[in-house]
């Protein structure tokens, strides 16, 4: 019994075609409940021929296909004629009628076997990009493992070269931990979110938490967002090792948010860095900023102020 339910289930979504025995008994189980109801009929409107047919031929195509649902049609039609439940002859109207039944049997074939063409269609395209989205996890995931590897291994061959000179190796060895950091965290968050306080301190934490302060309620970010945030984060970050704050002894970072409705606003403050000498071409990282919050109906708008850098972020964030 559990085999003939699943079979139908398969055979009127559409799955896969049912056994010829099984698609015939049905149809001719629709045929004798239609003969019935039209027996039933016949009792109050005895020039009812045709009509408890249709959906005979509705059920059994969507079930059986085509062929079935053309037998059904014939078959229903034939019954229609040859059938009587009354005295009444099978005159001039009755053709019209039989007429009239084909055309609705036909239009009602038709729709369903287009129906089912979409659907097969739609299930074949849904099962491709299932696939691709499978494949691509699993070349991801290969990358970050190869990725963490070769991070680990530079880290082990740096250490070994610059073992006997501990100042140059201490200046580049949180550098390369927030690098990786970055990286793990990324491949986290993209299927998961995280908070954006977690996410601030697993960027910033290798440049010491005395250096930076952090403004701002707990906010959820979904994954997206905070794989666009962590990008621009690192980015703000990297530039403030290198010539912002974090190159500087004294200089500090403060980082605000706050959130509006279902807008986010990030505020992010740097002072007592070297002072700008001159701004160069855009290059990578200032076209990451401009762009990572775009999907998010977002922008970044960066100032390099006598205080320090200033960065200003604001997006919408997303449900989910």
């Amino acid at each position: 019994m559990v085999k003939l339910i699943e079979e139908f289930r398969r055979g009127w979504h559409g799955i896969s075609q049912p056994r010829p025995i099984f698609s015939v008994g049905f149809a001719a189980a629709c045929l004798a409940l239609s003969t019935a109801t039209r027996w039933g009929f016949a009792l109050v409107r005895p020039d009812i021929f045709f009509t408890p047919y249709i959906p005979a031929v509705f059920f059994a195509t969507a079930l059986g296909g085509l062929r079935i649902g053309i037998a059904t049609a014939i078959v229903g039609g034939t019954l229609g004629m040859t059938v009587n439940f009354s005295n009444i002859p099978a005159d001039f109207t009755r053709m019209v009628l039989l007429a009239t039944y084909l055309i609705v049997c036909s239009l009602t074939i038709w729709g369903i076997e287009h129906y089912r063409s979409i659907a097969s269609q739609q299930r074949e395209i849904s099962g491709r990009l299932i696939r691709e989205e499978e494949y691509r996890k699993l070349v991801v995931e290969e990358l970050q493992h190869r990725l963490k590897n070769k991070a680990s291994t530079i880290h082990a061959v740096l250490h070994q070269v610059l073992q006997d000179q501990p100042q140059v190796w201490a200046s580049i060895d949180h550098r390369i931990r927030a690098l990786s950091a970055t990286d793990d965290l990324i491949a986290r968050v993209d299927s998961s979110g995280c908070d954006i306080r977690d996410l601030l301190l697993s960027e910033l934490g290798p440049y010491g938490h005395v250096r930076f302060t952090l403004n701002g309620d707990p906010l959820f970010l979904p994954a997206k967002l905070a794989v666009s945030l962590a990008l621009i984060f690192h980015e703000l970050a990297t530039n403030a090792g290198k010539y912002g704050a974090f190159s500087s002894t004294r200089g500090l970072l403060q980082v605000s948010w706050s959130v509006s409705g279902d807008r986010l606003n990030v505020s992010w403050d740097e002072t007592e860095g070297p002072p700008v000498e001159s701004i160069g071409e855009a290059g990578f990282g200032t076209k990451l900023l401009n762009a990572a919050l775009t999907p998010f109906d977002g922008k970044s708008e960066i100032s390099f102020l006598k205080t320090g850098v200033h960065c200003a972020m604001q997006c919408r964030i997303p449900l989910a």
